[in-house]
């Protein structure tokens, strides 16, 4: 039984390239990974994986995926390797503005129907769930603080989570490649992106302003989650799509049950409530009000 990374200098620039993973071990690491995040990974899935780890075998110097997995299901592996080894299972990809006729439809059609009904009563909550390294939340503070400044007296909060400690820290810092900002209109670049002195580094960062309308907190589905006030708005975009039908209805049950009546709830366009029982109604492709 290993119980710690071997204790072992650096290589001798050989590649690396440890033995294929046995099905016997990736059916162990697919379970456990279906019990703590509930992603399900296929067989075909077994590659992936595969290269996603290569690196964590090659930092902590072991020389097969036996190894790894011997490590990772001790005590002292849950401890130091477990947020690590979630990390590199789930997928973080994203951008800003993405699939953009979203944000089109919350500026035009639910901030203005919020705005009439809540006037300036209370603050407007809004929930970017899955929010990977920050771009959705990020979106999410542009689109309303735009229309903050045309209507004075609405205040509103972004709350965002992911069960990825690495992507957490990356959105909490806001910075990003100057490549990765190019979907903002230009108007938002101009108002909300500071760009780096170091102009050969090409990064920009959110501006300030912004940045502190987000509050960034880890959260993963599959363990209990609820919220004080029921949340107005939840994005919740191609998270979904990595869990089996049992559990998509069982976490869309729950995003019901943190949504206020006449709350919206966007999903991503890969993604369907089809053969569910929600008190949702659709309001336009991918988009659903709570009735």
């Amino acid at each position: 039984m290993i119980q710690g990374p071997p204790e072992r200098g650096g290589g001798d620039g050989a590649p690396f390239r440890p033995k294929s993973m046995t099905p016997k071990v990736f059916e162990r690491m697919s379970r456990y990974v279906y019990e703590q995040v509930g992603i399900k990974l296929t067989p075909a899935k077994r590659i992936m994986l595969e290269a996603r780890l290569q690196k964590r075998l090659r930092t902590l110097g072991f020389d097969s995926y036996e190894q790894y997995a011997e490590y990772l299901f001790t005590a002292r592996g849950q401890q130091e390797e477990l947020q690590q080894f979630i990390d590199v299972v789930t997928t973080n990809t994203t951008e800003f503005f993405r699939e953009g006729r979203h944000f089109e439809l919350l500026a035009q059609k639910v901030l203005p129907r919020w705005r009439s009904q809540f006037g300036t009563s209370r603050a407007m909550q809004i929930w970017s769930a899955g929010c990977s390294f920050g771009m959705e939340p990020y979106t999410l503070a542009m689109v309303l603080a735009d229309f903050a400044e045309r209507n004075s007296g609405f205040v509103f909060s972004v709350l965002a989570t992911d069960i990825s400690a690495r992507a957490l820290q990356h959105a909490q810092r806001g910075i990003y490649d100057e490549e990765r900002v190019e979907s903002i209109p230009e108007s938002f670049r101009k108002r909300f992106l500071l760009r780096s002195r170091e102009r050969a580094r090409k990064l920009v960062r959110i501006a300030p302003e912004i940045r502190h309308l987000v509050t960034f907190q880890r959260l993963n589905f599959m363990e209990d989650f609820s919220f004080r006030t029921p949340m107005d708005v939840i994005f919740c975009r191609n998270v979904i799509i990595y869990f089996d039908k049992p559990t998509q209805e069982r976490l869309f049950s729950r995003f019901c049950e943190s949504l206020r009546p006449g709350g919206y709830l966007f999903i991503g366009h890969s993604e369907s409530l089809t053969g569910m029982s929600l008190p949702l109604e659709a309001q336009a492709p991918t988009v659903y009000r709570k009735v």
